[in-house]
């Protein structure tokens, strides 16, 4: 296929890489002009010769995705498929799918996790649209994921980017977990090796995880965490998960409490945040807040 992919960050340009590997054409667009093939976003729509025309959207949630999707429902026309593949919220996602509905172009709302690792080891796809709409895009969606998986297209506009909010709510109990362990390890009063107990728990262990290896890696790159400081930033997903969890009744102790903690973190130097600081990096490439 011939896709058109806005914003080149840390993600969209592996995602950008990846497709090129699998043999799709990429016209890539980004407000640095350093990567960038075009350099507005109707240079690129231009560039998307035949039908339907797909752009596949990667800035951040909120008024970045707002404009592009605004603009791209400005120059597409009936047939084509807009693509929100970041962390809007799924709201969001309905009312802009609303929106381009309109002039008949689909809009497909893909909640996409694999962080920086992407590239090499393929990305986890939840997808809302109709079927008709999926299915002009089904080609990029495969050469995207994994293998052996990865895919789901769980239900309508909207169902994509709900189901990552809640992936990512997981995901916050999960580092809150492991990040307990190993405050309390590290804290025991004996000659313990927390990073060999943690790199045993990686083979056979029930609770063995991709997050496990990353915090492994990053205690083999900085035992003891030097100068990482305690303080974990909450991106949003979290957050809506647990309104989500108030708003339909459904206990969601763990997760309210790792977002509570990330709060906490922004108080107190806390050694479990240097692990969530730590893991954060590791997955997403997010910047640690080091101590001068």
């Amino acid at each position: 296929m011939k896709l058109g992919m806005v914003g080149l960050g840390k993600m969209g340009a592996n995602m950008a890489e990846r497709l090129r590997g699998a043999g799709h054409e990429i016209v890539g667009y980004d407000h640095s002009p350093d990567h960038r093939d075009v350099d507005s976003l109707e240079a690129m729509v231009k560039a998307l010769d035949g039908s339907p025309r797909v752009a596949w959207v990667m800035v951040p949630a909120g008024d970045p995705t707002e404009g592009v999707v605004t603009e791209l429902g400005e120059l597409f026309a009936e047939g084509d498929v807009i693509v929100d593949g970041g962390n809007s919220k799924y709201l969001d996602s309905a009312r802009r799918a609303e929106q381009v509905a309109e002039k008949g172009i689909g809009f497909i709302d893909c909640g996409t996790s694999g962080g920086v690792w992407g590239r090499e080891n393929g990305y986890c796809l939840m997808v809302g649209g109709s079927g008709e709409d999926v299915a002009k895009v089904q080609p990029v969606f495969d050469a995207l994921k994994p293998p052996d998986g990865g895919f789901a297209h769980v239900g309508p506009v909207g169902a994509g980017h709900y189901a990552k909010m809640v992936h990512n709510g997981i995901e916050y109990g999960l580092m809150q977990a492991y990040a307990e362990g190993y405050a309390i390890l590290n804290a025991v009063d004996m000659d313990l090796d927390a990073l060999a107990a943690f790199k045993a728990w990686r083979h056979g262990s029930v609770v063995r995880s991709w997050l496990l290896d990353l915090l492994a890696a990053a205690l083999e790159e900085n035992p003891g965490l030097e100068g990482i400081r305690g303080r974990a930033a909450d991106s949003g997903e979290g957050r809506w998960t647990v309104n989500e969890a108030v708003r339909l009744a459904v206990p969601a102790p763990v997760i309210s409490s790792a977002l509570f903690a990330r709060f906490a973190s922004r108080i107190d130097d806390d050694p479990a945040m240097k692990v969530i600081a730590a893991l954060r990096n590791q997955f997403g490439g997010h910047a640690v807040e080091l101590h001068e």
